[in-house]
């Protein structure tokens, strides 16, 4: 890829900080495309990033944004429709741009027949990429274990874990993970190309498990609130302030991960990055202070 430069959007977000944080610490040069200027986008030009403000629907800031970038990390919000149009552009720019390769943040739930319209879009987007002739690495990560944090309140003031996935069984993946994974691609592409990367954490647990271990750790009660679907999105809506287009994501890919969508495990992460996943344990030790 001769001198590197690379393109991290969503760079102010869980994984797209991570990845640009450790592309600098190996001094690789960063562009860093962030939605707004605030203190998270100033803590990356501390690091070292050269920041760029944009949206990721605006052809003429990403045609800005890729000039001169010899590889990429595309990962649009799951939270508002827009990325197929938003794809279409990024592809458009990274090939007038010359870009040698992207990695692109999918969902494990991203499929033709996916009850859920995001992740049907997110396959849709996938193809568009494909189509390009950039050479593209998709990303398929389970749920996050940041998960635990959007309910940091309810774990604080209630003791309460509320989520819909009934007895599923799955294994939470950290974004600092992710973040290795996606640097580690972009630092050294060869071999990726063209693969789908399905990522997990090390362990499936089930969300009983994951108050078990609440429990041990913050040393009082916490009990899992096993929600039906309908019961829980007023509790998602009044957590993150989602609107419909994510309401349905939400719902549709709670029912997935009861039908076992979202289980299983793997050991991509630690043969990409040479290291192994942080387990919830580990996750919950670092963050123990958002819950205690």
């Amino acid at each position: 890829m001769g001198n590197k430069k690379i393109l991290i959007t969503a760079a102010t977000g869980v994984t797209g900080s991570a990845a640009a944080a450790n592309l600098l610490g190996l001094g690789i040069p960063v562009r860093a495309l962030v939605h707004r200027i605030d203190a998270r986008s100033e803590q990356l030009r501390a690091q070292g990033a050269e920041i760029v403000e944009g949206d990721l629907l605006d052809f003429a800031v990403l045609d800005k944004a890729l000039l001169g970038i010899t590889g990429a990390y595309f990962c649009y919000p799951i939270q508002i429709p827009g990325i197929i149009e938003s794809t279409a552009f990024f592809t458009q720019a990274a090939l007038d741009a010359g870009v040698g390769t992207i990695v692109n943040m999918s969902q494990i739930s991203a499929r033709r027949i996916s009850k859920s319209v995001a992740a049907r879009n997110h396959w849709i987007a996938e193809r568009l990429l494909d189509r390009s002739g950039i050479p593209v690495t998709h990303l398929r990560p389970t749920f996050f274990a940041e998960w635990l944090i959007y309910f940091a309140e309810s774990i604080q003031k209630d003791s309460v874990l509320p989520l819909p996935f009934g007895d599923a069984r799955y294994a939470p993946i950290a974004a600092e993970d992710q973040g290795r994974v996606i640097s580690a691609i972009l630092n050294d592409p060869t071999g990726h190309a063209g693969k789908i990367y399905p990522l997990y954490g090390p362990t499936e647990l089930s969300e009983y498990e994951v108050a078990d271990l609440l429990t041990e750790i913050l040393g009082r009660k916490i009990t899992y609130q096993a929600l039906e679907i309908k019961e829980f999105m007023p509790v998602w809506e009044k957590t993150v302030g989602s609107k419909t287009f994510n309401q349905q994501h939400i719902a549709s890919v709670a029912q997935e991960c009861r039908e076992g969508l979202f289980s299983g495990t793997n050991d991509w992460v630690e043969k990409i990055t040479l290291r192994k996943p942080l387990g919830m344990r580990e996750f919950i030790l670092q963050n123990k202070g958002l819950f205690a």
